[in-house]
């Protein structure tokens, strides 16, 4: 497997990608926080060299396209949102399979624009996390937003009890 040079300089905190529970923990924390820069060396330190975001339905910043989109191209994308608005996002509810090394992750979150904020969106992210070279990486994350249209299924949802 070889990572490109940009990559190769960016090593991961090695808490942050020694489980499949660590790396999409690493990947939500940041994904969150007030307006401003992100750390996104870190974020680019989980994917794997040719990873993918794809993004479906309407988004945060934007509305009904899918697009699929390198890490670099979708922090060029997003960077500017993040710089003006604050995004707290959190995970659920989780649905994982796995067979080996791979694992395919089903992560129903919830964000708001402010860390104490009232629930704004909630959206399923799926992911397929790969295990190589003592690490765990992401290989590809596909996402969409809840709708009053496409709402979450309760097999995504968070028992209450």
């Amino acid at each position: 497997m070889t990572q490109n040079t940009e990559q190769k300089i960016l090593k991961p905190r090695p808490a942050d990608v020694a489980s499949p529970d660590a790396i999409i923990g690493a990947m939500y924390d940041v994904l969150s926080g007030p307006p401003g820069k992100r750390n996104w060396q870190r974020l680019r330190s989980l994917y794997l060299e040719g990873a993918r975001l794809i993004p479906i339905g309407n988004r945060i910043h934007s509305e009904g396209r899918i697009d699929v989109m390198s890490v670099d191209e979708w922090i060029d994308d997003i960077a500017g949102f993040f710089e003006d608005n604050g995004f707290f996002v959190k995970e659920i509810h989780r649905h994982a399979d796995r067979f080996g090394d791979i694992v395919q992750v089903f992560s129903t979150y919830e964000a708001t624009d402010a860390e104490e904020g009232l629930k704004k969106i909630r959206g399923i992210r799926a992911l397929q996390l790969l295990h190589r070279e003592e690490r765990w990486w992401i290989v590809t994350v596909m996402w969409d937003n809840e709708t009053r249209n496409n709402q979450i299924p309760g097999e995504f949802t968070p028992y209450l009890w």
